[in-house]
């Protein structure tokens, strides 16, 4: 580990250590803006007021919609689900092909039927509805439940219908559950696996190449022969988290904006809160390109909506989404679906 490498205090390491390397080390683990600040006389940028996303500029988002609405000039859905032993967070989120993007719906499995609530504090809990089973059996009913209801649903777009395109499900917590999901009800659930690439670790541009691997802009999804793993898309957070509050920036019209349903801010207070009060950022860089490394506030605030929105954006990425100089290869437009054609379809 200290090849290559000097310091100007050789004995300052403690004992259960075996150089100031290490100790170096463990100090810029256990808190590197600190490290960077008062050891390498070299602080890392933090955040300035005019880059914070603020509560109030998410809750002004909202673009008058109809919840399930799905506008004309969206041609993607998609779906992300954040899982815990008493809740399941989603949210369902509609692109253009620019990536400007409308929160159609987004909730909670149980619906906690109030306003503000914590995941902590949840008073309906997945083993609530589903009695007599345990942690492990409640979460996949109720992920078999979610997902049933929300994959079979016709989706208003227009005088048409549109189908969820992607659904990712984070499979951190619980992988073999959620590929039991993707066996039982469809190709289009996937896994998903947060990776905290720092400005030191290599960017996921840079990763080799291997056979069956498919990668995408900020993920990929690896080649699980042989390694035991179920198959899975990985996710650059740090990347998606920046992308997703980049989105709320924009303003409402323009290419690559991100917009709420309803009329009145006040419906999204605590998905505001997840969004933009959950967690904060520092600016680091390395590899010849800037990061901007996320960490959860004091204080362990829920910030699991945030979670699905960056899993919708990588779920929409996945479809073929991409702003001006991704440079990602589309996918073929889907059919468009007439109501009256599904009702011809059904008498016949």
């Amino acid at each position: 580990m200290d090849a290559e490498s000097s310091v100007a205090w050789p004995q300052r390491h403690n004992e259960d250590e075996i150089s100031a390397i290490q100790h170096a080390m463990n100090l810029m683990i256990r808190d590197e803006a600190a490290f960077y600040a008062e050891y390498q006389n070299d602080p890392i940028a933090e955040q300035s007021d005019e880059q914070i996303l603020t509560i109030e500029q998410v809750m002004e988002k909202t673009n008058g919609r109809k919840r399930f609405e799905v506008p004309l000039s969206c041609q993607y859905l998609t779906m992300f689900i954040d899982v815990h032993d008493k809740l399941l967070f989603y949210a369902v989120c509609a692109w253009a092909e620019d990536f400007t993007g409308f929160v159609v719906d987004y909730g909670t499995y149980p619906d906690q039927k109030r306003l503000s609530f914590t995941l902590r504090k949840a008073q309906i809990t997945l083993q609530d509805n589903h009695r007599g089973m345990e942690k492990e059996g409640a979460i996949q009913a109720g992920l078999e439940k979610l997902c049933g209801d929300y994959l079979n649903r016709d989706w208003n777009r227009g005088t048409g219908v549109v189908k969820i395109d992607k659904c990712l499900i984070d499979s951190g917590y619980m992988p073999g559950i959620v590929e039991n999901i993707r066996h039982k009800l469809g190709s289009n659930i996937m896994a998903s696996k947060g990776v905290g690439i720092k400005a030191a670790n290599k960017p996921m541009s840079s990763y080799k190449r291997k056979p069956g691997e498919r990668h995408g802009h900020h993920w990929y999804i690896p080649n699980i022969n042989k390694t035991g793993e179920f198959t899975h898309v990985a996710i650059d957070t740090n990347y998606w988290k920046t992308f997703v509050h980049e989105r709320l920036f924009v303003a409402a019209g323009d290419h690559g904006s991100m917009t709420l349903f309803g009329k009145s801010g006040h419906q999204h207070s605590l998905f505001a809160q997840h969004i933009a009060d959950s967690e904060s950022w520092v600016r680091t860089e390395g590899h010849g390109r800037v990061v901007y490394q996320w960490s959860p506030k004091v204080g362990g605030l829920d910030n699991h909506w945030f979670d699905c929105m960056v899993g919708c954006s990588v779920a929409a990425s996945m479809c073929g989404c991409s702003l001006s100089g991704h440079n990602i290869k589309t996918h073929a437009k889907r059919q468009r679906i007439k109501l009256s054609d599904i009702q011809k379809r059904d008498k016949g």
